[in-house]
C-alpha cells in the first residue's frame, strides 16, 4: 500500500499529510435537504482545487453521483468500486470515470481502502454508516492510520456522535480512540483537519501483524483449496 505523502508544517513538529485520493463515502439517495446537495457538491470542488482524485461506491446516482461527477468534470480521476449485483441500482446511464465490479461488499470496502489516503462520510444510510464505522474499526485495531473523516451536514450526524460519546461514558470506547473521528461541518475545514491529524489512540496490533496474519490466512485459503 502507498504511504500518505507528508509536509512539514512550519510551527513546531507536527506533520501535514498531502492527499492523492480520498475515498468518499455518501448516499445513493440525494435526501430531503439541498444542503446534502449543496455539500456534495463542495466537497467535489475542494478535491479538484487540491487535486484530490476520488475512490467511491461507483454509483452514479444520489450524493455518489454529484460528487463522482464534480471530481470527473474538474479533471482528476474518479474510480468507482461496486459489487457486480449493485449495477443495476446505483447505475443510472453513463458510468463516471473508471469503475471496478467486484464480488461482495467486503471486496468493495477492501478495495476502496487500498487505493485511498484518507476517507470522509457524508451523510447517507445504513451503507454509508457502515463503511464508516469499519474504517474507524481499522483504525482503532491498527489496521490503518489514515484519518477518518465526517462532514456533519446540518447536524445529520448529532446523535451517532452522541452514542459514540455514550461508548465513552459506559466503558466501551477509549477516550483516545473517539478522537479518531475528525468532524467538522463544511468540506473546506474538514480537509484542513485532516491534514493536520496525528492518531492518539493505542491501536490494538500494529499494521505489519495484520497484514502478516491475512497473507496467512489467504494462503492456507488457497492450500485448503488444492486439498
Amino acid at each position: 500500500m502507498e504511504e500518505v505523502e507528508v509536509t512539514s508544517l512550519t510551527k513546531g513538529n507536527n506533520k501535514k499529510r498531502k492527499f492523492k485520493r480520498i475515498c468518499v463515502y455518501c448516499g445513493s439517495r440525494v435526501g430531503y435537504k439541498s444542503a446534502f446537495s449543496d455539500a456534495a457538491l463542495e466537497l467535489g470542488k475542494q478535491m479538484v482545487e487540491r487535486k484530490i482524485d476520488l475512490v467511491y461506491g461507483g454509483g452514479s446516482i444520489g450524493l455518489m453521483g454529484l460528487v463522482s461527477r464534480t471530481v470527473f468534470n474538474g479533471g482528476c480521476h474518479v474510480l468507482g468500486v461496486i459489487p457486480t449485483a449493485l449495477l443495476p441500482h446505483e447505475i443510472s446511464g453513463d458510468t463516471i470515470g473508471e469503475l471496478k465490479a467486484v464480488a461482495d461488499m467486503h471486496q468493495r470496502k477492501s478495495e476502496m481502502e487500498k487505493h485511498a489516503d484518507a476517507f470522509i462520510a457524508l451523510p447517507g444510510g445504513y451503507g454509508t454508516m457502515e463503511e464508516l464505522l469499519e474504517m474507524i474499526t481499522w483504525s482503532q485495531l491498527g489496521i490503518h492510520d489514515k484519518p477518518v473523516g465526517l462532514l456533519n451536514v446540518d447536524g445529520y450526524y448529532n446523535n451517532l456522535l452522541a452514542l459514540f460519546d455514550k461508548g465513552v461514558d459506559e466503558g466501551f470506547i477509549d477516550h483516545s480512540a473517539r478522537h479518531i473521528v475528525v468532524i467538522a461541518n463544511t468540506a473546506e475545514d474538514l480537509i484542513n483537519k485532516m491534514e493536520e491529524y496525528a492518531p492518539i489512540h493505542e491501536k490494538v496490533a500494529p499494521r505489519e501483524r495484520w497484514e502478516v496474519d491475512q497473507l496467512l490466512e489467504s494462503t492456507q485459503s488457497e492450500d485448503n483449496a488444492l486439498i
